[in-house]
């Protein structure tokens, strides 16, 4: 296991792929930690030094007191590059992690080669979808996380597939039961208060928008919004709920990386 030194304490982070390749960094989804990723790893380090880290709040990452910001988490990934002493990055984040995502390509695309946002929005949910879970999770803890995990099934996938594969959804939703109650509320937080509308325009990298079709959570609207918003910015859309890369699998692979490879 590897770990930064962060002024609060230590980010979990995980390297897989040829030393010398350009690094690709992996921002994961709210209630997850670095495996979420696993689905991608043996395609993408084929081409990539891929770097994976447990998000502030997640995993075996610190877990400070909140609420956070997206900026806040945003200066997380800057301070891992800078630690690990990596420039410049392809990013690639997914929900919580694509926010993350357009924050640095806002404020920090010298720092980026290109940008991935995947089932992800400029603005997801607003107060009366976020308050109430942040005070469930801090008034009833891990209890409240195991309720959310046998929720979340039906937003992370769509019905054929949870049937199809219960392994699957079972041990991506089992990462939401183990993750932090009062990360988890800190990090509900960030997404709750962030905004990038009126601020899209200034993402200048080359940028892929992904959607899952039947996402309830970041519908394929909040895409197409970013899409309009980016000049140059591509599209592409697979049948998935809101985790699309562990649903599209493959087809999700090929497709980010036939976009990077051009970048």
């Amino acid at each position: 296991m590897a770990f930064v030194q962060l002024a609060e304490g230590e980010l979990h982070y995980q390297l897989d792929g040829p030393v010398d390749a350009p690094v690709l960094v992996l921002s994961n989804s709210l209630g997850t930690d670095l495996h979420m990723w696993d689905p991608q790893i043996a395609a993408f380090s084929e081409h990539f030094r891929v770097l994976r880290f447990d998000t502030r709040g997640h995993g075996q990452s610190l877990v400070t007191p909140g609420p956070y910001s997206i900026e806040q988490l945003g200066r997380d990934v800057l301070a891992l590059l800078d630690a690990l002493h990596i420039e410049r990055a392809h990013f690639c984040g997914l929900s919580m992690g694509g926010l993350i995502g357009q924050w640095l390509g806002i404020n920090a695309g010298d720092r980026l080669l290109s940008l991935v946002v995947c089932n992800t929005a400029a603005k997801i949910g607003d107060p009366s979808i976020w308050n109430p879970r942040i005070e469930m999770v801090l008034r009833d803890g891990q209890a409240a996380m195991v309720a959310l995990r046998d929720a979340s099934i039906a937003r992370w996938f769509t019905a054929d597939f949870a049937e199809s594969n219960p392994a699957v959804a079972k041990r991506i939703t089992d990462m939401l039961a183990a993750t932090s109650p009062e990360g988890y509320a800190a990090n509900c937080a960030a997404v709750r208060d962030a905004d990038f509308r009126d601020q899209l325009s200034a993402i200048k990298v080359p940028l892929l928008v992904v959607a899952g079709s039947d996402d309830a959570v970041t519908p394929p609207s909040g895409g197409h919004f970013i899409q309009e918003h980016v000049r140059g910015a591509q599209y592409a859309e697979f049948y998935a709920a809101h985790l699309s890369n562990v649903q599209a699998g493959d087809a999700f692979s090929e497709r980010v990386l036939a976009f990077l490879s051009g970048h």
